[in-house]
């Protein structure tokens, strides 16, 4: 059995513990029996796909600590309750418009955010009928369960676990904070002779890449990618296809009669996405807070992530007949939205206090912080009114 030793981790990355190595090796074994049933390689997309969600083993339903400081990276809603304070304003408005409805959030994290928009709505008089959490992961949900009972006991008897999408014919907002950037991608290529897919064999040091030419509907996708954006790119080029994320969107959109759906994540437009100087792709993987991009170690104990290329979000969501109703950098959506009026008054004298408050406001906006990776894109159907949170600066032109 393959067992890492330090010598096979980037240099930084905090020794494994017992128990580690054994939940990876675990996951080490089924990766190579995969390996093994499909003649030797497997897609990266499985690969990530199992890493990240293999029932009971992987990263986000195996019960590891993610979030915070005893985890491996910290959200938006962990950096400050005024992230979600914006988006729940953004929220209301559009439940006004739908006469109530529902918010569904997909993938709560701690559910700190959930608690922010429930506070937020509850101010605003437009509480949903029902708050609904998709969340796959059980530890997750166990954490969430906690946060609300602690936090906000009486909204419990209006909060619904689930597992899955509604009935189609749903009306309300659904809302998505860094979920898209968890979903599995392929990867691929650029050669002489065409675009090589990038699997994952297994070899003397574990893991490791093979490049065979792309096959079935990814050298179809591959085919329209390098139509759009192959033109530009030198051979050796190095990158990503999200593939999965158009098609949950594509499946969302099928569920939505009535409503909206935000998106928080980062990424790019799809010309900035496919950019000459990006040659080796978006991926970046987080283990206790060290950034790396080695998605082929550590596997089921770290995150790994891919950007967002919004305008194939944006081209999945019109083929499913929404509309694309805004999108905008989370800087511009949060100072939209009102974070400077929503802040809290801070006693001048309490110079601790208003270091914090500055410190949140800079993570959320400043451009080397999230205010410009992390974007907002906004999909609707059934309402025609302008989004409150995209009237500060609204960049569809550049999807």
């Amino acid at each position: 059995m393959f067992s890492p030793s330090s010598s096979l981790l980037p240099e930084g990355l905090p020794p494994l513990t017992d128990e580690a190595v054994v939940r990876m090796e675990e996951m080490v074994a089924l990766l190579r029996q995969r390996i093994r049933d499909q003649s030797g390689s497997i897609s990266f997309f499985d690969y990530m796909d199992a890493v990240l969600y293999a029932p009971g083993l992987g990263y986000y339903t195996g019960g590891l600590r993610k979030f915070g400081a005893a985890g491996d990276f910290v959200t938006a809603p962990e950096i400050s309750p005024l992230f979600g304070q914006c988006v729940a304003r953004q929220v209301a408005e559009i439940l006004v418009w739908l006469g109530n409805g529902e918010v569904l959030e997909v993938g709560a994290g701690t559910g700190t955010l959930a608690v922010d928009l429930l506070q937020t709505l509850d101010i605003l008089g437009v509480a949903p009928r029902r708050y609904l959490i998709l969340e796959l992961s059980s530890e997750l949900r166990a954490r969430q369960v906690e946060t609300l009972m602690a936090r906000l006991p009486h909204w419990m008897d209006r909060v619904e676990w689930r597992v899955d999408l509604p009935d189609p014919g749903w009306e309300g907002v659904i809302v998505a904070n860094e979920l898209l950037d968890a979903l599995p991608v392929h990867r691929f290529e650029l050669t002489r002779q065409g675009v090589n897919e990038l699997r994952v064999a297994w070899g003397d040091n574990g893991f490791e890449w093979r490049a065979v030419p792309a096959e079935g509907y990814l050298a179809s996708a591959l085919e329209k990618w390098q139509a759009s954006y192959g033109a530009e790119l030198d051979t050796g080029y190095v990158s990503e296809l999200g593939l999965a994320a158009a098609a949950w969107l594509t499946t969302v959109a099928d569920r939505l009669r009535r409503g909206a759906i935000l998106l928080m994540d980062y990424g790019y437009p799809g010309r900035e996405y496919y950019h000459p100087q990006r040659y080796n792709g978006t991926l970046a993987c987080h283990y206790r807070h060290r950034r790396h991009d080695d998605p082929l170690i550590l596997p089921s104990l770290q995150d790994i992530t891919a950007h967002v290329d919004f305008t194939a979000m944006a081209e999945a969501a019109a083929a499913a007949g929404l509309t694309v109703a805004g999108y905008t950098t989370q800087a511009h959506f949060l100072i939209a939205t009102g974070i400077a009026e929503i802040s809290p008054l801070v006693n001048p004298a309490d110079t601790k206090a208003q270091l914090s408050l500055s410190n949140q406001i800079q993570r959320l906006t400043l451009p080397q912080e999230m205010g410009e990776l992390f974007k907002v894109l906004a999909l609707t159907r059934g309402i025609k009114e302008e989004l409150l949170g995209f009237m500060n600066r609204d960049l569809r032109n550049r999807l």
